[in-house]
């Protein structure tokens, strides 16, 4: 037995087993990352373990006068915090079904072993252990301090709202958008699910955190999975789970997206990508209020508030037959639509400074200043990539241009000549969707936006050209948000 008794900060393992050479292989494979005591018999072993701390025990099956599995249901009883680990080069079953449910054992490992294999097995019974007793004093701590825990979450739960909250989607006086936050405040308070449309980057997943956190279940979680970045079959799993051993790699139990967002909300971005399998499945989901584990037996039941959101037109892909129709009344409880950024003019400007300032933020930039002339730029600009385009621009802007002023200079060319890629076509740069007069709002304010870069922000000229007033021109700046 290793003699004397030292109190280090490596982990103990204690090798219990009566050959000496197996002792010396297995210190030799673990003395770099734990401190090894040994013994030859089980009295020697139950000496030790009076006197020394001891994190892993490893003990040899087949010892003269007592087996392993029977000493170490003692150990279990004694000093049940000690992780136990067999070694045996026998593998009768009944010594295995005895260790488990008599020892308790953590680990069956049979002989001959290979070092990596023991080293391994020993890294994750120490962290088993660590575990164990980290979710012991934590449930002590519950039990102590729910007063205390209650109110540290009533303020994480107002930091939260506060964030995602429905001021925080930023947007001008008298903006399209307002209509659409209120409707969504709205239907918030109900356990409704929502259908949001709109094109990419228009800021669906912050509307969708907006009505979680602004609804009944806003102290649950917030689940969030794209339907269109993963294949279906992967798709199933993620969202509904899986058990150990239901497919090739699937080496544990998962628990699915659904099951983790008990309680709270599942936010489905791009639902209109998924296959007509697929959305069968879902569907099941939604009309059952429960989930199958891909490989399990039963169902599990769960709780959950579906908001969905795509850029497709699904009521068309509906009549195409490449979307449920059954599935998509489900979904769309209310349905709501974010207007594109072209559609929403006035917003560029407050956008764009919100912008600057979380990308000075997250990049540890000091800060830019957006002058007039850079302005009249980004609101002649179509910005078919919406939000995230303007996002992209501007820290882009930011990271290569010097100084604090972002001149029209330091953006890409295709925003200094006021169109997008492929540019030209008008129709593409219309909204989707809309009634007549707000998509003729959006032509207008195209043809002023352009019409007011050419001259330089020259009103006079630019409302002889457009055979306007300056009174008449003035008033429609204001109203499309192209004051200067």
């Amino acid at each position: 037995m290793t003699s004397p008794l030292i109190h280090d900060a490596l982990p103990t393992v204690l090798v219990v087993d009566d050959e000496v050479r197996s002792q010396d292989a297995m210190r030799r494979t673990l003395d770099e990352d734990f401190t090894v005591f040994t013994a030859s018999s089980a009295e020697e072993a139950r000496g030790l373990l009076e006197r020394q701390p001891v994190s892993v025990i490893l003990c040899d099956q087949r010892m003269p006068g007592i087996t392993g599995v029977a000493f170490l249901k003692e150990v279990r009883e004694r000093w049940p915090e000690v992780v136990r680990i067999v070694i045996s080069g026998y593998t009768d079953s009944e010594d295995i079904i005895a260790g488990i449910n008599e020892a308790g054992i953590y680990q069956y490992i049979l002989k001959p072993w290979s070092p990596d294999h023991l080293l391994e097995a020993v890294r994750n019974a120490v962290e088993a252990q660590t575990l164990q007793r980290q979710t012991s004093r934590l449930d002590l701590e519950l039990r102590t301090s729910t007063r205390v825990l209650r109110q540290r979450t009533a303020r994480q739960v107002v930091q939260a709202r506060h964030h995602f909250g429905f001021e925080r989607i930023v947007r001008a006086a008298g903006s399209p958008i307002e209509l659409v936050c209120a409707m969504a405040e709205r239907a918030a308070r109900y356990d409704l699910p929502v259908l949001v449309l709109g094109e990419s980057g228009t800021g669906k997943e912050l509307l969708a955190r907006a009505i979680h956190y602004a609804s009944p279940r806003l102290e649950g979680p917030f689940e969030v999975e794209n339907c269109a970045a993963i294949p279906d079959t992967l798709l199933e799993s993620e969202l509904f789970g899986h058990k150990r051993g239901a497919f090739t790699g699937a080496y544990e139990d998962h628990a699915g997206l659904f099951q983790r967002a008990d309680g709270g909300t599942v936010f489905l971005d791009e639902i209109g990508e998924t296959s007509p399998a697929f959305q069968v499945k879902l569907l099941r989901v939604l009309q059952e209020g429960e989930v199958r584990p891909v490989g399990a037996a039963r169902p599990v039941p769960v709780d959950v508030r579906i908001i969905a959101a795509t850029h497709r037109q699904l009521e068309q892909r509906v009549h195409d037959g490449l979307f449920r129709e059954d599935l998509y009344y489900r979904l769309a409880g209310v349905t709501l639509t974010v207007p594109p950024l072209r559609a929403r003019v006035a917003d560029i400007t407050p956008i764009a400074h919100q912008i600057v300032q979380d990308v000075a933020r997250e990049l540890g930039h000091p800060g830019a200043v957006l002058p007039d002339e850079t302005l009249a730029c980004l609101l002649a600009y179509p910005w078919p990539g919406n939000i995230r385009e303007l996002r992209n621009e501007i820290a882009r802007a930011m990271a290569l241009h010097d100084g604090i002023e972002l001149p029209p200079g330091a953006f890409s060319a295709r925003v200094l000549q006021g169109r997008a890629v492929g540019g030209g076509d008008l129709v593409s740069a219309l909204p989707a969707n809309g009634t007549l007069t707000e998509r003729l709002d959006v032509i207008e304010a195209m043809v002023l936006r352009e019409t007011l870069l050419r001259h330089r922000w020259n009103k006079t000229r630019t409302a002889a050209e457009l055979g306007l007033s300056r009174v008449g021109l003035r008033a429609k700046m204001q109203r499309f948000g192209l004051e200067k």
